[in-house]
């Protein structure tokens, strides 16, 4: 296990009715004038958005309002809101809805406090500074409730790429699984696999004898195997919604990457798709990440192997390994599909004809270096061979 410093100072309440309270952890967090972030529609139809209005209203807390944001979140919104932020002297951002509004939020909330243009940090600048960030969430998948991380899609060239520093930790996050239980099935299939993938990149490491987060991750893995199918089949309950929504923070906030190398080119190689083809993050994740392990699981078939049997139960078959590694992906793919997952480029709307300029754009664009990921390094022509496995 490598060194690691680790620090994850966000307030959770969890449970039903506690959106009613934002307004009282709002005051208890310092702020006294509020960017009410928010995509639109459900939040609205629902009611979600009235209420936490009357909840600020009560502690005296004034707001300004800003709707509009979209599935993998654009700079356009996040100018609008740093200029409103700065014109309204507002001290608290407030974000209510999924992983989206949070990511747009901690863009405008590092971008209000900072004297250069906010892209910078999806450049590589860390994050040190940011107005404080609270959320109410409404879709279980980015884990953005609990992290330091937020993804933003530039519009002038469309690049889809992240920032990070541990300012953008929510100072709390509200999270009612009731909240997401009108979700439709596809959208919460989504999020259940936008979940498992952030598991992935960090079971996916050189780093031996990591075995306390090996089993975090392989538990988290099977909770989210076991809820799928319940909540799929029975939106309302609760329980397994629960269970989905603690799972999503848990993978993301880092708790289970400490200490270990992490990957991410399956990510890097999704933002392109959802770049290009403004897919639905889970969905493109569904089609990368098997297609990614095919690709490179012989630089460590015991690790593959070791996932086949621990997380999908595959019988270890000691003489040939590479086949017990090869069904744990098999077994991959087939849940995916189970839940309603793409299985492929067509299934996603992508093109064959896209794949050099997207391989070219995740390796070198925005200031890349010409590789990506931790567990093995991919060039441009892996990234291709990755993209046509996905075809």
């Amino acid at each position: 296990m490598q060194n690691f410093t680790f620090y994850s100072p966000t307030y959770f309440a969890f449970g039903k009715g506690q959106e009613n309270n934002a307004g009282q952890y709002v005051k208890r967090f310092g702020g006294s004038k509020v960017l009410l972030h928010f995509g639109g529609g459900s939040v609205v139809r629902s009611g979600l958005l009235d209420r936490v209005k009357q909840s600020l209203t009560n502690e005296g807390i004034a707001y300004v309002e800003l709707g509009g944001v979209q599935p993998n979140p654009r700079s356009g919104l996040v100018y609008e809101g740093i200029e409103l932020c700065r014109k309204e002297g507002v001290d608290f951002v407030l974000a209510v809805g999924g992983g989206s509004t949070i990511d747009s939020s901690k863009a405008i909330a590092a971008g209000t406090v900072y004297d250069g243009d906010f892209w910078d940090f999806y450049q590589g600048k860390l994050v040190e500074k940011a107005l404080p960030v609270g959320t109410i969430l409404t879709i279980a998948a980015a884990g953005s409730e609990g992290s330091p991380d937020t993804v933003i899609t530039h519009e002038d060239g469309m690049f889809k790429r992240g920032a990070t520093g541990e300012a953008l930790r929510p100072a709390f996050s509200i999270l009612n699984p009731e909240l997401t239980q009108t979700l439709p099935a596809f959208q919460t299939a989504c999020g259940i696999t936008d979940i498992m993938a952030h598991l992935f990149e960090r079971y996916f490491t050189t780093t031996k004898e990591v075995e306390v987060t090996d089993r975090m991750i392989e538990g988290l893995l099977l909770t989210m195997i076991h809820e799928a199918p319940r909540v799929i089949a029975d939106p309302d309950h609760y329980e397994a919604r629960a269970n989905i929504m603690w799972a999503g923070m848990m993978a993301h906030n880092n708790s289970c990457g400490v200490g270990r190398a992490q990957d991410w080119a399956s990510h890097d190689m999704e933002h392109e798709l959802s770049a290009t083809y403004d897919v639905a993050h889970g969905a493109g994740l569904a089609v990368v990440f098997p297609a990614w392990m095919q690709y490179v699981y012989k630089n460590d078939i015991m690790r593959f192997a070791q996932l086949a049997t621990r997380v999908w139960g595959v019988q270890m078959d000691f003489a040939d390994p590479e086949k017990t590694a090869l069904a744990g992906i098999h077994a991959l793919r087939r849940f995916l599909t189970s839940i309603g997952m793409p299985g492929n480029f067509a299934e996603l709307g992508a093109k064959a004809e896209d794949i050099p300029q997207m391989a070219k754009t995740a390796c070198y664009g925005n200031g890349r270096g010409g590789s990506i990921g931790g567990f093995v390094a991919l060039h441009e022509e892996d990234v291709v061979n990755i993209y046509n496995l996905m075809l």
